[in-house]
């Protein structure tokens, strides 16, 4: 009779993968904002001014009405079974028309996969090209799960400091600078969360001409693309059948919690994209599937223009604000809905400003250091996304506590 061991192993050890993924510090400051948030400074009727929350990235809008109802509908005809993993395919048409429509790009429906969301997109596409010690080139500055996908991956996230010369964003000459023989692609966002700016089409097209003699994967992640306010968007869908674009219906579409999104595969990809999916949860939300349809219809795509169109006064009011204030704002936001801006006149790194802010003006910002490493420790990242009212109070609350 084998016996067992005198001592078990511990049941909670972590896989080792767990260690090399930092924790989510626009959440930890989230949560330092909602404590702020109900002590009595915070509370009206003790004659406190509520908490600004500008910053997390989601809009202040909500999904349009006649997504919400498509929902209702479906629902109540109880149209909720499985999907194919590859999402609705009367939705993959409809994502398919809609590049034709807005982008001019003929993207076959079978090349669009949908997805749980642009992060459930995120790992099953890092889950089907990055291998054990794959080299994935991003910018320093960059949405930081980008690089924690990679890693969960097995993968290396390799940050490149990229300088407001560079938009904070990767160019064909840095690309083919730090190229190496583990490199297996580049993982760009255009626009960018932190900085909201965009790569030039043609600077985008040589970094996928660099990538491509190399053998390599081009990824591009365009969940903010349909928010460009200055008329050079181009989605990355143009640049051949080769590049991987990652999109959403969370920002454009105001579909945040709804959690769907979709790839845009090269065809060799998609079946590798497609049991990975099949395997990791089956299909996404049927209902919110159903739902989107409705997004492309075209009061939906009028009022979603509305919306962006709001968001860009937004930004030409948040901007020059920040200016005055002695918060310099290195490169002016061209998409998405962020600010990003130096904070060392007023505080020794971000992190102590944001606190402060919280602490003082009860304005909830979000520190540099979740987005990688190069300067971050001096930037900090505003969303827009909130209302035009609510801009107008921060900048009123910033300029007594900041004294201009």
């Amino acid at each position: 009779m084998d016996r067992l061991p005198s001592a078990s192993p511990d049941p909670f050890r972590l896989a080792s993968r767990v260690a090399g993924i930092e924790p989510f510090w626009v959440m930890e400051c989230a949560k330092a904002a909602d404590e702020i948030a109900r002590s009595p400074a915070c509370d009206p009727a003790r004659g406190g001014e509520p908490m600004i929350y500008l910053n997390i990235g989601e809009p202040d809008t909500t999904a349009p009405p006649a997504v919400a109802e498509a929902a209702r509908r479906c629902i109540d005809a109880g149209r909720t079974q499985y999907t194919p993993a590859t999402g609705l395919p009367a939705l993959r048409e409809a994502i398919s028309r809609w590049y034709g429509e807005r982008w001019q790009a003929d993207v076959p429906a079978r090349r669009i996969v949908v997805t749980a969301g642009a992060s459930a997109a995120l790992q099953l596409l890092t889950s089907a090209v990055v291998g054990p010690g794959d080299e994935i080139l991003m910018p320093d500055p960059s949405y930081p799960c980008n690089r924690h996908f990679v890693t969960a991956a097995g993968g290396v996230a390799r940050l490149l400091p990229a300088n407001a010369a560079q938009r904070f964003q990767l160019d064909a000459a840095s690309v083919e600078a730090a190229w190496r023989e583990t490199t297996r692609g580049v993982m760009l966002a255009s626009p960018s969360n932190p900085t909201g700016t965009s790569i030039a089409p043609d600077e985008l097209a040589r970094i996928a001409q660099a990538v491509r003699t190399r053998g390599g994967l081009t990824l591009v992640d365009e969940i903010y693309l349909g928010l460009s306010y200055d008329g050079q968007a181009r989605s990355a869908v143009t640049l051949g059948d080769d590049v991987v674009v990652i999109n959403s219906f969370s920002k454009y579409f105001g579909m945040t919690g709804w959690r769907l999104g979709w790839l845009v595969l090269p065809e060799a990809l998609v079946p590798a994209v497609e049991k990975l999916a099949q395997n990791l949860y089956i299909c996404a939300s049927t209902v919110a599937q159903q739902a989107a349809l409705a997004c492309f219809e075209p009061d939906t795509l009028a009022l979603c223009e509305q919306r962006r169109l709001a968001m860009q006064a937004r930004r030409d009011f948040i901007v020059p604000a920040l200016e005055s204030l002695g918060l310099t704002v290195p490169v002016r936001p061209d998409g998405a809905f962020y600010v990003w801006f130096d904070t060392r006149a007023h505080a020794p790194d971000s992190w102590t400003f944001c606190m402060d802010m919280m602490q003082r003006a009860h304005i909830a910002l979000t520190p540099g250091r979740d987005f990688g490493h190069a300067q971050t420790a001096h930037h900090a990242r505003l969303s827009f996304a909130s209302s035009m009212d609510d801009l107008h109070e921060a900048v009123r609350r910033l300029r007594r506590v900041l004294g201009r």
